[in-house]
């Protein structure tokens, strides 16, 4: 079974090579980390060519410009399945997905799931150092997603989730448009529609101890609208 990682970077020098050989220790020798650079200014692009010129199981994809999450993992999808990917995982870059916590969800799939998603809410799951404020965005957000679009995951919004390849070549990955974390929603409601079976994993999403942020007003924004869009397009036969 061949594994690979989606990871996508943007000033993520710090944390890639950490990152990557957590990764090796938990994906055995069928498993391939794909790094997705949008041309960090950095070096994050120029330490992954290091990385993947000593570790065989690395590969680079240099993009020319930050565009958002959702088409850096565009990309990194087809590259995958055209690597011959069975599986496909996504992931953060900055431990606030635990690496160990891989091997969980790819069993998730080898169980019978099509997708898996580490979830925060579900008994088990949490968050570790976030303060109230964040807390309670990030729980209203899901709601908001579960309710418009009729969602039983209780966390729509992870961004810590293994695919079967069938899925991503079922959802009509050239229709997505969302481009913040809009695009963790879209996959998973997309994923659904078709009729996939969604299994949660409990995980700890830690906040990051090194590098920015990439939250922004606009990301926020763009999730706000983009939930009612799909559902709209959803009643009238266009997703």
């Amino acid at each position: 079974m061949r594994v690979w990682v989606c990871l996508p970077t943007y000033n993520e020098r710090e944390n890639l090579e950490p990152m990557v050989r957590a990764l090796s220790g938990v994906l055995g020798d069928e498993g391939r980390v794909l790094v997705i650079d949008d041309a960090s200014p950095d070096g994050t692009g120029e330490a992954a060519d290091a990385l993947a010129g000593e570790l065989d199981f690395v590969e680079v994809l240099h993009r020319e410009r930050k565009e958002g999450l959702g088409p850096a993992y565009l990309a990194g999808f087809r590259w995958a399945l055209t690597g011959g990917a069975e599986l496909v995982l996504e992931m953060d870059c900055d431990f606030s997905h635990d690496p160990a916590d891989v091997p969980r969800l790819l069993a998730a799939v080898e169980e019978g799931a099509d997708v898996a998603v580490g979830s925060r809410y579900v008994p088990g799951g949490g968050t570790r150092n976030w303060g109230f404020v964040r807390r309670a965005v990030s729980r209203s957000g899901a709601l908001y997603a579960r309710i418009l679009l009729g969602l039983s995951v209780q966390d729509p919004t992870s961004g810590f989730k293994c695919y079967r390849r069938e899925v991503l070549e079922r959802i009509d990955l050239d229709r997505i448009a969302s481009k913040g974390y809009a695009f963790q929603i879209e996959t998973v409601y997309r994923a659904v529609r078709v009729g996939f079976r969604v299994a949660e994993v409990p995980i700890t999403f830690s906040e990051r101890e090194r590098g920015g942020s990439k939250m922004s007003r606009t990301i926020v924004l763009e999730a706000v609208w983009r939930v009612p869009a799909l559902r709209l397009q959803a009643m009238l036969g266009r997703l």
